[in-house]
């Protein structure tokens, strides 16, 4: 009977979007494989990557997954995002809980690869608030997730924004946010990212912080966009 249930239950969150989660779960992999993977292989080498090199690998590759999985599944591998685009009315209810189950264990799956090829280097490249001060990523963090999604409201859903450049802004502003504020917050913007390691390296000193901040940061976005753009009227 349980099975049964778990059955219908997964056939009803997966059925609508099958295709979709999957490209979500690969990128997200990708996006936290290369990502933590910088982290961990900078440390390993004394530094090789260094910290500008990190948030240029941040940077690079959602560049590129956005252009490689933004016709399959709108490219958004992170929860907050998803999250602000069903709060925009842009993304189906029904389609949130599979994209955000799809985002957690791509990343989780990558954490535990990397944890297998690398060993436990660096925390696994976990998001930890510099000298554990949670009120400052916090807050933070929510401003760096509010620019993130703002930046993907402007470039990637606004009839009036030059088409094709949405990957590149998006990209741009993820390494540049890494590149200033990494190092006092890791700069996460993305609950899934943050998930991973923490999930496979059981590190979750204010992992609340890194579900909150984004996810908050990404609604108030949504809703000064909103007022921007006349209620999305301005929006194909």
């Amino acid at each position: 009977m349980l099975k049964l249930f778990a059955r219908k239950l997964k056939n009803s969150l997966f059925c609508n979007c099958k295709r979709e989660a999957i490209a979500e779960c690969l990128g997200t992999f990708m996006l936290v494989f290369a990502g933590t993977g910088a982290v961990m292989v900078n440390k390993i080498s004394a530094g090789a990557v260094t910290h500008l090199g990190i948030s240029f690998v941040f940077g690079a590759v959602v560049t590129a997954l956005i252009y490689t999985f933004g016709h399959i599944s709108g490219a958004h591998f992170n929860p907050a995002v998803t999250l602000g685009f069903w709060a925009s009315g842009f993304f189906p209810k029904t389609k949130v809980l599979p994209y955000i189950l799809a985002q957690s264990t791509g990343a989780v799956l990558a954490s535990a690869l990397l944890l297998i090829a690398l060993g436990k280097i660096d925390n696994l490249g976990a998001t930890i608030p510099l000298k554990s001060n949670w009120p400052q990523s916090l807050l933070l963090e929510t401003v760096l997730t509010f620019i993130l999604m703002f930046v993907i409201l402007g470039s990637g859903l606004d009839r009036r924004a030059h088409i094709g450049f949405a990957g590149i802004a998006i990209g741009l502003t993820v390494g540049l946010e890494a590149a200033f504020m990494g190092p006092i917050t890791g700069a996460s913007m993305n609950p899934a990212r943050s998930l991973g390691p923490a999930l496979v390296g059981g590190i979750w000193e204010h992992h609340w912080v890194y579900w909150v901040a984004p996810i908050w940061g990404a609604q108030l976005a949504v809703a000064v966009y909103r007022e921007l753009s006349n209620g999305f009227r301005d929006i194909n």
